[in-house]
């Protein structure tokens, strides 16, 4: 019998049996989107699947194949549209992938389910999907269906942030391709990193609203938002741990009887 972690690995009475024993889904939200120089255009589909690996292996879960595409990114948090490679979904396009997966996953005998966003536009069209997955089960008087919903970067120790960031944590949109997702490369997978060519342009400014499209000038040329320079696998370490224990015990509040 195949014990991988990685749902794709198993062979459907595999995947039936570790259903019935109880196993959480988790599904990583993922895109392909400009990072800046210094890193791959698949930033947001490794850091929440590593997460979502480590997670469901410390709780006997099992992890869906990672949507691999999200939805555009906006002008002020990565402008990920104007940039060569990035490949992003309609709001509508994403939310549907979302419902259906869930939804043939819950016609088969999943009951519990985790989404672990890792792309900052994902969040609503996430929720929507959700919540069609859920209507949709209902109509087939599948009732007993429980999800959890969440970004992974919310999950960190305030003393935490204050050891990286002592002049203050700039805010999730801004750390688009900057230090933390650097760091978090570092410690999952330092050979897609070129730390040489981490932008030196400092933090980015913007006015309260976005432009569309952006007129000249109003996107960072790099498509880096905040500074990456002082990245380290030992930061990435430290938010790696806070991500992955504080998820984990979420699980487990919200779904009990998880194995120890």
């Amino acid at each position: 019998m195949v014990e991988s972690v990685f749902m794709a690995e198993l062979s459907w009475p595999e995947w039936e049996a570790r259903i019935k024993a109880g196993a959480v889904i988790f599904l990583p939200l993922g895109a392909t989107e400009q990072h800046g120089p210094h890193l791959p255009l698949n930033v947001d589909v490794i850091l929440p699947t590593a997460i979502a690996e480590a997670v469901a292996r410390g709780l006997g879960g099992l992890v869906a194949p990672t949507l691999q595409y999200g939805y555009k990114s906006m002008p002020r948090s990565g402008g990920g549209q104007s940039f060569p490679g990035t490949a992003s979904l309609d709001a509508a396009t994403f939310s549907h992938t979302i419902r259906d997966v869930i939804r043939d996953m819950g016609m088969h005998g999943a009951r519990r389910f985790v989404l672990i966003n890792g792309h900052f536009e994902n969040a609503w069209p996430s929720v929507e999907g959700l919540d069609l997955a859920l209507r949709d089960l209902r109509a087939e008087g599948i009732r007993d269906v429980t999800a959890m919903r969440l970004e992974y970067w919310d999950f960190v120790k305030a003393g935490t942030l204050a050891r990286i960031f002592p002049d203050g944590f700039p805010g999730t949109e801004l750390e688009h391709a900057s230090l933390v997702e650097t760091s978090l490369m570092l410690r999952i997978r330092p050979d897609l990193v070129d730390l040489a060519r981490i932008p030196q342009e400092g933090r980015a400014s913007f006015p309260p609203y976005d432009i569309h499209p952006p007129p000249p000038g109003y996107l960072r040329e790099s498509g880096v938002l905040a500074d990456a320079r002082g990245s380290s696998r030992e930061i990435g370490e430290w938010l790696f741990n806070d991500h992955v224990e504080m998820i984990t015990a979420a699980v487990r509040r919200e779904f009990p009887g998880m194995r120890p």
